[in-house]
C-alpha cells in the first residue's frame, strides 16, 4: 500500500534557541531535515512528499534537497502560522492518493516498519498514529496540587506519522479551517468527526528534536544505529 506524506518544516524553533529554523541545525555533519526526509526517499511504498515551508527559507531548502539528492519532494507550498494551516496548505495541493501520512519534520529516527503498520493500520481502519506507552507514573495536577494519580495503563504518548485514508483527512481539514477550529493534532480533527482513531505501537527512538539536549541523543542514536549496521 502506498502514501505520499506531508512535512510541515515552517516552524522557528524558538525552543531550540537556535536563532533559525531548527531543521537546518546538523546531525553528524547532516541537517535534521534532510535526516527525515531521506527515511521517506528510501522508502519503496513512499510516492511523494510535500514540504510545507517558510517562502523566504524556499530557495535554501530547494537548494539542499539537490545537494542530498532528494528527489520525492512534490511541492513545497507555504507554511501558516500554525502546523495545522501547514498540512492544510499542503493538503490543498495534492491530488488524490490512497494513505496521507503527516510528519513531524523534526523527527528524524523514525522506522521504515513503523511506516508499513501504520499504512496497513489507516488502509483498514481509516486513521492511525504512532505512540509509546507511558513509562513514568502520571498525576493529573491543578494549581501546583495534585488531584489525583492516573492509571498510565491506559495512557500513550503521541508521535508522528500519523496516518489517514485521503478523503478522510481531507473533510477534517476542511470542517476545522470552516469552523475556525485549532487542533493539536490531525487525529484530534479526525476524532472531532466521531471517526476512530486506531493507534500503532512506535518506540522511543522516535523523539523529536526540540531543544539542545535533544541534538545530543539524537547523534547518540545515529551512532547506535551506524554500530548496529557494522
Amino acid at each position: 500500500m502506498q502514501y505520499e506524506v506531508v512535512l510541515p518544516a515552517a516552524g522557528s524553533g524558538k525552543r531550540m534557541g537556535a536563532g533559525h529554523n531548527k531543521l537546518f541545525l546538523k546531525l553528524l555533519e547532516k541537517p535534521i531535515l534532510i535526516h527525515t526526509l531521506e527515511v521517506f526517499q528510501q522508502d519503496t511504498l513512499c510516492t511523494g512528499i510535500w514540504l510545507a515551508v517558510k517562502p523566504e527559507e524556499r530557495l535554501y531548502i530547494q537548494t539542499m534537497l539537490q545537494e542530498y539528492g532528494i528527489t520525492k519532494v512534490k511541492s513545497l507550498p507555504a507554511g501558516g502560522v500554525e502546523r495545522q494551516h501547514s498540512v492544510h496548505s499542503c493538503m490543498k495541493e495534492m491530488e488524490q492518493v490512497d494513505i496521507v501520512l503527516v510528519h513531524d519534520a523534526a523527527r528524524p529516527f523514525i522506522t521504515h516498519d513503523i511506516i508499513a503498520n501504520l499504512v496497513q493500520s489507516a488502509h483498514t481502519y481509516g486513521a492511525a498514529i504512532a505512540g509509546v506507552r507511558a513509562k513514568d507514573t502520571m498525576k493529573k495536577v491543578r494549581n501546583g496540587v495534585i488531584e489525583e494519580t492516573v492509571d498510565r495503563d491506559s495512557l500513550w504518548m503521541i508521535q508522528t506519522p500519523q496516518a489517514f485514508q485521503y478523503d478522510l483527512i481531507v473533510e477534517a481539514e476542511d470542517v476545522a479551517e470552516k469552523v475556525g477550529f485549532l487542533g493539536t493534532d490531525e487525529a484530534m480533527l479526525v476524532e472531532r468527526l466521531g471517526h476512530a482513531v486506531h493507534i500503532v505501537e512506535s518506540n522511543y527512538e522516535n523523539v523529536k528534536i526540540t531543544t539542545q539536549e535533544d541534538l545530543i541523543f539524537g547523534e547518540a542514536i545515529l551512532r547506535k544505529r551506524a554500530l548496529d549496521l557494522a
